[in-house]
C-alpha cells in the first residue's frame, strides 16, 4: 500500500543476503541446539538436559524417596513452567522412563500408579499417575547445595539449574542413553554399577589401565530385563575400544518336560526394549506363514513376570534348533547397537572408548570434591569467626551486657571496644562477630557454654586442617573419592536388592541347519491340481484315478502320491520350477487353494509336470523346441515363491518333457511322427540352460521324450491299453539331433510314449 505524505511511520529496514548463507546459518544454529540441549547425553551424569531438569524441579518440591508422592501434572508443570519450556507431554514421557523399571537399570523416579509396561502399553494420564525421587536420584543431586557444580539461569532468567549434578555414580553407563541430533546419534546400553565402581576404582588405582583389564572387570552390559549375551568376548573388547560396535542378545528360555515324552519352551526373559506383544505377533505370524514350520503355538502365560509358552510341532526336533530358527527369524534375538557418543565436559560431542567416559565421570567426581571442600571451608572460616567472638563475649560478659543495655547504638560499641583475651591480649570484634553477639539469645548465656563453644571451635580446626591437606593432595583426592564410590556400591552394588547382573554371558554356539522335512510329521498325502490351478493334499496314497470332487466347470489335471515331508515341483511351460512343502498345502476337505497365491506364478503360464524330486535322481528336461540336457533333480527345487529357471527356451517355446531318467538311452518323438533313439550319454547334465538339439525337425517341434534300457526295448500302451514292446531299435537307433525314422507300426496316435 502507497504511503500517504503526511505518514510519519518511517520505513521498515531491511537488509539482504543469499538465501544459501541465511539457511545454513539457521541450519546450524538448530543442529547445534539440538546436538547440545535435547539429543546428547552429558559425559559426566549421563543425563539429557530436559531429565537434569526434570530431578531437579523434583528436589525443590522436596519430593525425597522417604517423603509422599505428588501429583505427575505437577511435576511436569513445574518443569515447563520454570525450567523446560517445551510440551509437557514430552517432559510427562521423559519423566515415565525414568520411572520404568524395563527402561532403567536403575530408576530415577519412583512412580506410583500406571507408568507402562513391557507390553508397550503407554503410561496412564498425568493426572492419574504420581511420583517422587528413587534413591539413585539422591545420589545423583547430592551436593547440589554445597556449590559443588554450576548454576546458569533459566530460559527467562528468573531462577537458576544446575548445569549439571554432581553425579555420585557414572549414570551414563549405569543406565544409557540414546539419542538422534542432527548428523550424529548415541545409544549406550545400561551397565551393572557394581562392576562399574570396580572398573573406577581401578582406574584410580592405575590411571593408565589397559583396556583389557577394563574390560575384564566390566564384562558387557547388564540389561534391566536381563537376557543372554552371546557376542564373543574380542568383539566385545573392540567395541569399548573404539566405541562403535554391537551386541547380540537373546531371550532366556529353558525346556519344561510334560510327560510321556512331551515337552515345551518357556521363554522367561526377552531382549531389551523389545516389546512383549509386538513380539508375540511375529512368533504367530510365523506361524501363520509356516516359516517355522515347527513351531505349533505360542501363548502369552505372562503376569508379573515373563512367561511365553513355545509348542514344537513335532517331538522329532531338538529344542536348540527350534530356537535357532527363532533366533534368526524374529526378536528373539537382536543387535543392540553401542555408539558411544556424549558431550564431554557439556560442550564437544565425541565418540568415547569405555575408559574415556570413566575418566570423564572421575574428573568430574575430583571436581565436585575439590568445590564442596572449598565450600565447606568457607562455612568453617565464617563459623570459627563467629565462635571467636562468642568466646571474647563470655570472657567479658559484663561489659558486653553493659555495653547492649547502656549504649543507644551498641553494634559500633562492640566494634570500638579493645577487649580482653586470655593471657592478657586484646582483640577488636569484626562486624559479623558483633552481629553474631548481639543476636545470641539469653538462654545461650550459660556456664558451660564456653566449654561447648570451645570444643566445636577445636572440632571445627582439625576439620579444616583435614580439608586444607584433602585440597593439597592428589592422592587423598582421590582416595577420598573411592571411599565415596565404595558407599554408594554399598548401596546400590550386587549385595543391594536388585543389584546383582541379570544379562548372563553364553556362546553362540553354531545351530546346524535344519531341514525343514526333520521337523514335520511325516504323512503320507495325494497331491491334486486341477485345470483351474486349484491345489490341496488329501490324507493317505489315494487311487490316483478316484472320484473326487472339484468346482463347477473344474476337473482334474494332476494327481501324484507324496509325504508331508516332499517338496512338490510344479515345472511351469515357461521353464521355471516353483517348489511347495507338502505339509503346507491345503487339507483335501474343502477344493483347496488357488495355486498362484501360494507362487509367483504368472496368469499365462501352466504347469506341465508335477514331480517330488528324491536325492539322487536325475531328470530330462526338454523343450518343444527339441533342446534338453539332463537336470538333478535337487536343483529343480526353488527357494523363493518366483521360482527357479531351469530351462531357456525362446520364446513361443514351452516345456515339453520332465521324466525322471531310469536306463541308458532316449527315444524322442516329434510332430512329424519320426522316432529316434540314441545314447543318453550324448545328453550333458546341466543345472540351467538350454541344453543340446535332440532331434532334427523340417517341420514342428518335439512331442515326448522319454530314457529306457536298451537291453530290454521300447514299451508302450496301444490304443487298445495293451502293452507292446520294441526289441529291436536298430532302425532307429542314431546319434543325437538326427532326423530319426517313422515310429513303429501301432505306436500311439498321440505321439506320446505313456
Amino acid at each position: 500500500m502507497p504511503m500517504s505524505e503526511n505518514d510519519d511511520t518511517p520505513p521498515l529496514s531491511q537488509t539482504s543476503e543469499p538465501l544459501s548463507r541465511a539457511i545454513g546459518e539457521r541450519y546450524l544454529t538448530y543442529a547445534l541446539s539440538t546436538i547440545m540441549h535435547r539429543a546428547l547425553p552429558d559425559a559426566r551424569d549421563g543425563l539429557k538436559p530436559v531429565h537434569r531438569r526434570i530431578l531437579f524441579a523434583m528436589r525443590e518440591l522436596k519430593l525425597s524417596p522417604t517423603g509422599g508422592f505428588r501429583k505427575s501434572a505437577k511435576i511436569s508443570g513445574d518443569v515447563m513452567g520454570n525450567y523446560h519450556p517445551h510440551g509437557d507431554a514430552a517432559i510427562y514421557d521423559a519423566m515415565a522412563r525414568l520411572a520404568q523399571d524395563f527402561a532403567m537399570r536403575y530408576p530415577l523416579v519412583d512412580g506410583q500408579g500406571n507408568f507402562g509396561n513391557i507390553d508397550g502399553d503407554n503410561p496412564a494420564a498425568s493426572r492419574y499417575t504420581e511420583a517422587r525421587l528413587a534413591h539413585p536420584s539422591e545420589a545423583l543431586l547430592d551436593g547440589l547445595a554445597e556449590n559443588a557444580v554450576d548454576f546458569r539461569p533459566n530460559y527467562d532468567g528468573t531462577l537458576e539449574e544446575p548445569v549439571v549434578l554432581p553425579a555420585a555414580f557414572p549414570n551414563l553407563l549405569a543406565n544409557g542413553a540414546s539419542g538422534i541430533a542432527v548428523g550424529m546419534a548415541t545409544n549406550i546400553p545400561p551397565h551393572n554399577l557394581d562392576e562399574l565402581v570396580e572398573g573406577c576404582l581401578a582406574m584410580i588405582a592405575e590411571p593408565e589401565i589397559s583396556d583389557e583389564a577394563l574390560v575384564a572387570l566390566i564384562p558387557g552390559p547388564d540389561f534391566p530385563t536381563g537376557g543372554i549375551l552371546v557376542e564373543p568376548r574380542e568383539s566385545i573388547l573392540e567395541t569399548y575400544r573404539t566405541g562403535r560396535g554391537a551386541f547380540r542378545l537373546r531371550a532366556r528360555w529353558s525346556v519344561e518336560d510334560l510327560g510321556r515324552g512331551q515337552w515345551q519352551i518357556v521363554v522367561t526373559e526377552i531382549p531389551y526394549q523389545v516389546q512383549k506383544s509386538k513380539l508375540i505377533e511375529r512368533l504367530a505370524e510365523l506361524i501363520q506363514t509356516k516359516k517355522v514350520p515347527a513351531l505349533a503355538d505360542v501363548r502369552d502365560e505372562s503376569a508379573d513376570d515373563v512367561r511365553i509358552v513355545l509348542e514344537p510341532r513335532a517331538r522329532t526336533v531338538e529344542a536348540e534348533q527350534l530356537m535357532g530358527m527363532l533366533f534368526r527369524n524374529s526378536d528373539l534375538e537382536l543387535r543392540f547397537s553401542l555408539n558411544m557418543n556424549v558431550l564431554i565436559d557439556g560442550r564437544v560431542p565425541k565418540v568415547c572408548s569405555l575408559r574415556e567416559v570413566l575418566r570423564a565421570f572421575l574428573d568430574h567426581r575430583r571436581e565436585v570434591l575439590c568445590r564442596r571442600s572449598g565450600h565447606r571451608l568457607d562455612k568453617i572460616a565464617h563459623r570459627l569467626e563467629v565462635l571467636n567472638g562468642y568466646i571474647i563475649a563470655y570472657l567479658n560478659l559484663d561489659r558486653v551486657i553493659e555495653i547492649i543495655r547502656t549504649e543507644d547504638e551498641p553494634k559500633p560499641a562492640l566494634m570500638a571496644e579493645n577487649w580482653a583475651v586470655i593471657d592478657g591480649e586484646r582483640a577488636f570484634l569484626t562486624e559479623v562477630q558483633a552481629e553474631a553477639i548481639l543476636n545470641m539469645r539469653l538462654r545461650s548465656l550459660r556456664k558451660l557454654e564456653e566449654m561447648e563453644l570451645r570444643a566445636e571451635r577445636d572440632q571445627l580446626m582439625k576439620e579444616r586442617a583435614g580439608l586444607e591437606a584433602l585440597l593439597a593432595s592428589d592422592k587423598a583426592q582421590w582416595k577420598k573419592i573411592g571411599a565415596e564410590l565404595r558407599e554408594v556400591q554399598k548401596q546400590f552394588g550386587k549385595a543391594a536388592p536388585g543389584g546383582a547382573r541379570r544379562t548372563d554371558f553364553a556362546e553362540a554356539g553354531e545351530v546346524a541347519e535344519v531341514p525343514i522335512e526333520a521337523m514335520i510329521e511325516r504323512e503320507a498325502i495325494t497331491v491334486i491340481l486341477s485345470k483351474m490351478g486349484w491345489i490341496r493334499a488329501m490324507k493317505g496314497h489315494n487311487a490316483l484315478d478316484a472320484e473326487i470332487k472339484f468346482k463347477d466347470g473344474d476337473g482334474p489335471m494332476f494327481a501324484i502320491h507324496a509325504e508331508t515331508t516332499d517338496r512338490i515341483v510344479l515345472m511351469g511351460s515357461n521353464g521355471r520350477a516353483y517348489t511347495l512343502l507338502g505339509a503346507n498345502l491345503p487339507g483335501g476337505r474343502g477344493m483347496g487353494e488357488p495355486l498362484r497365491l501360494m507362487v509367483d506364478m504368472p496368469n499365462e503360464v501352466e504347469v506341465t509336470h508335477v514331480l517330488v524330486p528324491k536325492a539322487g535322481e536325475k531328470y530330462l528336461l526338454a523343450s518343444s523346441d527339441g533342446d534338453g540336457f539332463v537336470a538333478p533333480g535337487e536343483e529343480l527345487v526353488a527357494q523363493t515363491r518366483a521360482g527357479k529357471q531351469v530351462l531357456n527356451m525362446r520364446e513361443g517355446a514351452r516345456t515339453q518333457v520332465c521324466r525322471v531318467i531310469a536306463g541308458d538311452h532316449v527315444a524322442c518323438i516329434g510332430e512329424n511322427r519320426k522316432m529316434l533313439v540314441f545314447a543318453l550319454e550324448e545328453l550333458p547334465e546341466m543345472a540351467r540352460g538350454k541344453g543340446v538339439r535332440l532331434q532334427k525337425y523340417k517341420d514342428g517341434g518335439l512331442v515326448d521324450a522319454i530314457t529306457f534300457a536298451l537291453a530290454d526295448g521300447l514299451s508302450w500302451k496301444d490304443p487298445a491299453g495293451r502293452t507292446r514292446t520294441e526289441a529291436d531299435l536298430g532302425e532307429w537307433l542314431a546319434k543325437r539331433a538326427s532326423a530319426g525314422r517313422m515310429a513303429p507300426r501301432g505306436f500311439p496316435r498321440d505321439n506320446r510314449f505313456t
